[in-house]
């Protein structure tokens, strides 16, 4: 049951109970109640209880088969990358990395203890969307006390104009990276400009705790994304999170770019990986992806091949059903407040959503 569904089913339930309450009178409803006698009484809170697990209970359902079991590192190959990857170090490296990037902003996160990077892949000409999720959902740099910055990556620009574009955005607004691409429409791009971000991440901004990966047609709910890693539990290594895609079958159309043959990947099915519009990771798993990519040759979309690193280094997807995925999910202001992400959103929709959020926010702010 998706989450809009929820919140329209909580709705209509308490119109109509609203209306109810309203055709009798205080004095009939405490009489009728005072004549139920305790099987009607049991008979009533059953349904009550029933209503709420049917409402809520698929996603906490979802979300329990799907967690991670703790890993045993039994696989000497798994056990050397994660120990690559925590020795690790860039740093040294800092001049001639930074050479690699047309626009690097290598000084974003100095002396910044950041507590959740969110990376924007993004268009170079998609200059106006751009500065639509700066207005709206990434406008904010804390999160109950704790630092976070959004920062945008971004291919070279087709033409002299755009580049000059890119240029005097980047110098206005302080906030693009700029990754030497091959065209967008091959498979290889999207792995590489991947790849280019994990590395500027671990080169210039190593103290970031959590990163987030998206793109700027998804709308990012970044406090309850922020309240759900501040009350994490766990290990804070390891983490990788979004919606998990289980049980997803190889591609074995030969006609297709991303062909898997049995003899290259014998498997029936793929790991699990999580939906690429927008999942975390924590930084030891930046490092852990990065340095297993070496070892990934396999043709496959970047999400799938992301989760074939996390396999790599021992790292298993945790789900969560607040992700949309590639859904877009219709705009409801319970609901937004809920979920961590939804695909498909345009600048103008953005906008009035944002918009109707803040508006509602401030309303319920003052009435408490």
């Amino acid at each position: 049951m998706q989450v809009f569904h929820r919140s329209l089913d909580i709705s209509h339930f308490s119109k109509s109970l609203t209306a109810s309450l309203c055709v009798n009178s205080c004095f009939h409803v405490q009489c009728f109640l005072c004549k139920l006698r305790t099987h009607q009484w049991c008979f009533i809170l059953f349904n009550v209880l029933l209503f709420h697990a049917l409402l809520f209970g698929a996603d906490f359902v979802e979300e329990y088969l799907l967690q991670p079991t703790p890993a045993v590192y039994t696989d000497a190959s798994v056990v050397s990358v994660r120990e690559k990857a925590r020795k690790l170090d860039l740093s040294n490296a800092r001049e001639n990395i930074s050479h690699m990037y047309p626009l690097s902003n290598t000084d974003f996160c100095t002396n910044a203890d950041i507590f959740l990077l969110t990376i924007v892949f993004s268009l170079p000409e998609n200059i106006t969307i751009r500065e639509t999720v700066r207005k709206t959902w990434a406008n904010q740099t804390l999160i109950q006390g704790f630092p976070v910055q959004t920062l945008f990556f971004v291919g070279l620009g087709q033409s002299s104009p755009v580049q000059e574009a890119l240029k005097r955005e980047s110098d206005s607004n302080g906030d693009l990276v700029q990754v030497p691409s091959v065209p967008e429409s091959s498979l290889h791009a999207s792995k590489k400009r991947t790849l280019l971000a994990l590395q500027w991440i671990i080169t210039f901004c190593p103290l970031a705790r959590f990163v987030l990966l998206t793109d700027d047609t998804v709308f990012v709910n970044l406090p309850a994304i922020g309240r759900y890693l501040l009350g994490l539990h766990r290990n804070p290594e390891d983490h990788y999170l979004g919606r998990v895609i289980q049980n997803d079958s190889p591609n074995r159309n030969p006609n297709t770019p991303t062909y898997l043959s049995p003899a290259f990947y014998p498997d029936k099915f793929l790991p699990d990986y999580c939906d690429g519009t927008a999942y975390i990771l924590s930084q030891d798993v930046v490092r852990k992806v990065y340095v297993a990519s070496e070892l990934v040759l396999a043709p496959v979309p970047v999400d799938v091949f992301v989760g074939l690193c996390a396999k790599k280094a021992g790292v298993t997807p945790t789900h969560s059903a607040r992700f949309s995925g590639e859904r877009h999910i219709r705009y409801n202001t319970c609901c937004y407040r809920y979920i961590f992400s939804s695909a498909g959103m345009g600048s103008s929709e953005l906008e009035r959503v944002w918009e109707d959020l803040r508006e509602k926010g401030k309303r319920g702010t003052t009435r408490h």
